[in-house]
């Protein structure tokens, strides 16, 4: 009777101590967005408070990512000698930090903080999906879709409740963009007791030593993935920052043109919940690879030739084809590996280089506009990216292993 008593209590703690993690996992998730995605409404704001440039206050958008782009191929190292779970909380404590910095008031602070949310922000992009494969092995779709649809969702919200928050008594930009330490914050002391309990170390964790001379970026698998990762981003953060003055000349008024952007963000997060529980399903994910690449290049055709009435649906479309590349590339980095290690890396190489394109969408995209004085080139390129994502996805989504030299 004591003895079964005693499992008893053992099982209940292996729940509670599950249950925990999972709620960790969805409030991590809620922070890899919320603090970027909340500064894009407010950059008028902000640019004519401070009395900065354009250019200036733009950057604010770019240097989160060059951030990812430079940390993350790091990130697997951190992990290994600190642990992931302590990693990750020394990553929330950043990412608070940054965000107090940011929200000062002043212009070096504000970008102060800017680049440490993005360093820490990176942190979590790459060791969330890994963090799933370890402890979740048996459900990793379904976890990985509910922290997905965690991180779009207070995203979208975030964009969506900046400016009315701004315009609360005395709160402005500077309480807008700093309200979002309280949930880092909260974070933070739920994910305090991953840190208290004793660290297991991972068995391929023991062998430090073999795994010091993997090299995924030699293997044909590991780049395929990384450019279906890195060209998804490359179109989502180039629609996020062109796509409203697009539709304003189209038509749209300012208001209606933020909202195109909101309908595109909201479409994302069932497709985020929904895919990788079917990718998980599959030993082959190439079928799924098919509808993004032709919602979004129908999506950019709508957009570029399509009337008024239709915008709305391209959008979705859009929304809906960057939603399934996405959580496919994150699907990815657990399916094409044997170990959490080879998870890490591979999340570390396909994020860095798949933001550093994120950065350069953006700038590549406006420069085709300058030199063509139209909006047909750039919208063409987004096509043939689309092509191209379609091409590299039938290789990412083959059942086989990424092979580290």
């Amino acid at each position: 009777m004591a003895i079964q008593q005693a499992v008893n209590q053992l099982e209940q703690k292996k729940i509670n101590s599950k249950g925990l993690l999972i709620i960790g996992i969805i409030l991590i998730g809620a922070n890899l967005r919320a603090p970027l995605t909340s500064v894009g409404p407010l950059v008028t704001s902000i640019r004519d408070a401070l009395g900065i440039s354009n250019a200036l206050s733009g950057s604010l958008t770019t240097l989160p990512l060059l951030s990812f782009a430079l940390l993350s191929p790091f990130a697997p190292r951190m992990a290994r000698r600190f642990g992931m779970e302590l990693t990750l909380f020394a990553s929330l404590i950043l990412l608070t930090l940054g965000i107090v910095i940011r929200s000062i008031g002043g212009v070096p602070t504000l970008f102060i903080g800017t680049i440490l949310i993005g360093l820490s922000i990176a942190i979590g992009n790459v060791l969330l999906p890994s963090l799933i494969k370890h402890n979740f092995a048996r459900n990793i779709g379904l976890m990985t879709g509910i922290y997905a649809v965690s991180m779009n969702l207070c995203g979208a919200m975030a964009s969506g409740i900046s400016i009315p928050i701004a315009s609360l008594s005395g709160m402005g930009w500077v309480g807008a963009l700093g309200c979002w330490g309280i949930l880092s914050l909260i974070t933070v002391f739920f994910w305090m007791p991953q840190i208290r309990r004793p660290i297991k170390r991972h068995k391929e964790g023991q062998n430090t030593q073999k795994h010091k001379s993997m090299n995924l970026w030699r293997s044909g698998l590991a780049w395929q993935i990384t450019f279906f990762m890195g060209l998804q981003s490359f179109i989502f953060y180039t629609v996020i920052t062109w796509m409203p003055e697009i539709l304003e000349q189209k038509g749209l008024n300012a208001d209606e043109a933020g909202w195109m952007l909101s309908i595109m963000q909201l479409a994302v997060i069932p497709i985020t919940f929904i895919v990788p529980i079917l990718a998980g399903r599959l030993q082959s994910q190439r079928i799924l690879v098919i509808p993004p690449a032709v919602f979004l290049i129908v999506g950019i055709f709508g957009i570029l030739y399509g009337s008024e009435q239709f915008i709305p649906v391209c959008m979705m479309l859009i929304g809906v084809g960057v939603g399934t590349v996405f959580s496919l590339s994150m699907m990815f980095f657990s399916l094409r590996t044997r170990s959490t290690h080879e998870a890490t890396e591979l999340s570390g190489m396909a994020q860095s280089f798949g933001y550093l394109l994120a950065a350069v969408g953006p700038v590549l995209f406006g420069w085709m506009h300058d030199i063509t004085h139209s909006w047909t080139a750039p919208l063409f390129m987004l096509i043939v990216v689309s092509a191209i994502i379609f091409i590299v996805g039938l290789r990412a989504g083959k059942n086989e292993y990424v092979t580290a030299q």
